[in-house]
């Protein structure tokens, strides 16, 4: 490249094919036919939603689109045409695809881009479910008021090992997207606590989704009641003072979190 580098905001749509390796391995035709079938569904839907394909590279499809709004509308149309298609098909042969969209900064060469917007896009596309889209919080702030559908919060995650996390939302489509969208960051964890007591969320799942400094204060007031239990019975209850210490932090963080 060029030693001065353009720069700019954009959204990236990054899309890969689930199991292409494996199903390419069992039939090369049949599967190369059904990922060209998908690559054409999807330039037909960036061109409607004016997107524009950035790179192929296997079976992943990198695009970029000037809107984020737009973006996201793309995503759910490719994603319900492909589950539409694939449920002709054995669950076993599904060549369904994971999206991730992000809105960040990117290096410009020529009609490719570069760089972490671009590589943000890609953590989201791994962390999303088969069929599924995740977005960056950057996304979901422009989207959730513009468009109607339901976002969930997935928490912060990272892609990687070693990689900083992020808060990641999930795009509920079809019959997945039964309830109002989410208006605000406090409602996205409403919700999201909400569904997961629907399905039986136990204590420790809780804990998992907290932030890590919400673990540890949990973890001590745990460690310093036991130890109070095994050594005095709690006959007193010195474990009360170490707990308040903590409860303060839980709740700074919470609201830190939340704001």
């Amino acid at each position: 490249m060029s030693g001065t580098t353009a720069r700019k905001l954009t959204t990236i749509f990054y899309a890969d094919a689930v199991g292409f390796g494996r199903q390419m391995a069992d039939d090369e035709d049949a599967t190369f036919s059904r990922l060209q079938h998908y690559r054409e569904l999807m330039q037909a839907q960036f061109t409607r939603y004016n997107g524009r394909v950035v790179n192929t590279w296997g079976d992943a499809v990198i695009a970029e689109f000037q809107s984020v709004v737009e973006a996201v509308r793309c995503a759910v149309d490719i994603q319900a045409a492909i589950n539409s298609d694939n449920a002709k098909y054995k669950d076993d042969v599904d060549l369904a695809f994971r999206i991730g969209i992000n809105l960040g900064d990117v290096m410009v060469d020529g009609d490719n881009l570069y760089g972490d917007g671009v590589n943000m896009a890609a953590r989201l596309e791994s962390l999303a479910a088969p069929g599924g889209i995740s977005v960056s919080r950057s996304v979901y702030e422009f989207a959730h008021k513009q468009i109607s559908i339901d976002f969930e919060y997935a928490g912060q995650k990272a892609g990687k090992a070693g990689e900083s996390e992020m808060d990641v939302f999930s795009v509920r489509i079809g019959q997945e997207n039964p309830r109002p969208k989410v208006t605000t960051s406090s409602q996205t964890q409403i919700q999201t606590h909400k569904d997961a007591s629907e399905k039986g969320l136990t204590p420790l799942n809780w804990l998992q989704n907290q932030p890590k400094v919400t673990q540890g204060a949990v973890w001590v007031i745990l460690s310093t009641f036991v130890v109070n239990l095994m050594t005095t019975g709690l006959s007193p209850p010195w474990f009360i003072y170490p707990t308040l210490a903590m409860v303060p932090l839980i709740v700074l963080t919470r609201t830190k979190r939340q704001s």
